[in-house]
């Protein structure tokens, strides 16, 4: 197996690690700084004989690397800074994820494509748009990582083991995201029989800005450990053909009653990718957001 990752920044150096560290494919790790991919590679290569995987890792300014990639992960564009939102970067974006997109179809037209470059849901559109692959094998990482944090959050507030937690979260990957306590559950307890309603409240406030807390600390760039776990999370589920079932940006088409719009549900991944889209059953409440979500996320994808 071969996975590419482009993007040779926080969030892709960190994935490219996390996943060689799962000893399931080959990756080549691509970016348009001369240097920085070859010297990270050679540093990750070199810690294999302690961490004892035996994958190839190559660092490459030319996109001839990535042919023949099973995956193909973006993680290229600016990342966010203090007094940013997500929107913020959407031009520059934009015309990096072309780029790529160009690119992976001249050397990968087989490949089935991750996005992780922020505003997300966004982006995911526009890759559909610029390969016009079938929406399966191209959507993005996001609603893995808000379950993620959200799961986070929880586990502090009622002090269990995070394994415990199963959480859901839908929507764009943004201000408009929706957590849903109604369908997270601890050890197959509803949280709502754990957690009275101001507290779920508050920690669903702290996961719609969780990255924009992780920003503020920074002060320069933004998350890449969390995102990078759920890239590799999402990655192992297809190369080894799972069947996971997790939240991801995907196109839809009629389900939820949206059509023409990226945005994050839950999806079975497999060796095709997003293979299925699973239809919760939401409260009028839920869907009202989960649509409220999708107006913003239309406003983003009608500018481009």
């Amino acid at each position: 197996m071969k996975v590419s990752v482009i993007g040779a920044g926080n969030v892709g150096a960190t994935t490219v690690q996390r996943l060689v560290e799962l000893d399931i494919a080959d990756v080549v790790m691509l970016d348009i700084v001369e240097g920085l991919p070859q010297g990270k590679a050679l540093d990750i290569s070199q810690a294999a004989p302690m961490m004892g995987y035996n994958v190839d890792v190559t660092g490459s300014n030319d996109y001839a690397d990535i042919s023949d990639s099973d995956i193909v992960v973006i993680t290229a564009g600016i990342a966010r800074k203090p007094g940013m939102d997500r929107s913020d970067l959407l031009k520059t974006n934009i015309k990096i994820t072309q780029d790529v997109c160009d690119n992976t179809m001249n050397y990968s037209p087989e490949a089935i494509i991750m996005t992780v470059t922020n505003p997300l849901d966004i982006i995911t559109y526009a890759a559909i748009q610029s390969t016009q692959l079938e929406r399966g094998r191209v959507f993005g990482m996001s609603g893995l990582l808000d379950s993620g944090r959200f799961a986070s959050f929880i586990a502090q507030e009622i002090n269990c083991s995070v394994k415990d937690i199963n959480a859901m979260v839908l929507g764009g990957h943004g201000d408009s995201m929706v957590p849903l306590p109604g369908h997270t559950t601890v050890s197959g307890i509803p949280l709502t029989s754990l957690m009275d309603e101001d507290a779920i409240n508050r920690i669903i406030k702290r996961t719609v800005n969780a990255g924009a807390e992780i920003v503020g600390h920074l002060k320069t760039g933004s998350a890449f450990y969390a995102p990078s776990a759920a890239i590799a999370c999402m990655t192992e589920a297809i190369l080894k053909d799972t069947k996971r079932i997790v939240p991801a940006s995907v196109q839809l088409d009629g389900e939820y009653g949206l059509k023409d719009i990226c945005l994050g549900v839950p999806v079975k991944l497999g060796k095709k990718g997003a293979e299925e889209i699973i239809e919760l059953e939401l409260t009028e409440e839920e869907m009202k957001a989960l649509h409220n979500s999708a107006n913003a996320v239309s406003m983003g994808i009608s500018s481009i």
